[in-house]
């Protein structure tokens, strides 16, 4: 099963190493920080650099929750698994197949799409958005980003994800 660990933003891969490092192996299958490519400019060339995709969350991967969940208090780091009424709540089958669709086992990370506008749609031509345009809320072409809004941990959160957007159709 997969669960949600919550830590302090921009401390993600830290708490995922000290865990990994703290956690029993046979308790832990896997620990891992979601990401997402996007392309930035950096002096005049265009670069492709990773940022996390759920900014202060990271997943682990157990079947031994309760045992995961003592370990963890040997992480001298703030790491607590999410819970609900007392009980640990294991990522939704849906939401555990939204992050498998655009990721691999040991490659966490979310590809770039590339996309045109027509009129006022946006079509994505190629990348892990493609047929999922219903989720995109918003883009900025400068940073080309797209903000998604979609339901994960729970609730309905904002995200981001790398989006070319190549021309423009009137």
């Amino acid at each position: 099963m997969w669960y949600v660990v919550q830590t302090v933003a921009g401390r993600e891969f830290a708490v995922c190493r000290l865990i990994e490092s703290l956690v029993e192996d046979d308790v832990l299958q896997e620990c891992f920080v979601p990401r997402y490519e996007v392309q930035k400019q950096f002096r005049g060339q265009w670069r492709t650099c990773t940022a996390t995709l759920f900014p202060g969350y990271l997943i682990v991967v157990t079947d031994r929750v309760d045992e995961l969940e003592s370990q963890l208090r040997r992480v001298p780091a703030f790491a607590w698994v999410l819970s609900n009424d007392g009980g640990f709540v294991p990522l939704e089958r849906d939401e555990v197949a939204w992050i498998d669709a655009f990721t691999e086992k040991g490659h966490r990370t979310v590809g770039v799409s590339e996309g045109v506008i027509e009129g006022d749609r946006i079509i994505v031509l190629k990348g892990p958005l493609v047929g999922r345009e219903g989720w995109i809320r918003k883009i900025n072409r400068r940073k080309r980003t797209a903000y998604l809004e979609i339901d994960m941990f729970g609730r309905t959160i904002q995200t981001k994800i790398g989006l070319g957007i190549v021309r423009k159709r009137t």
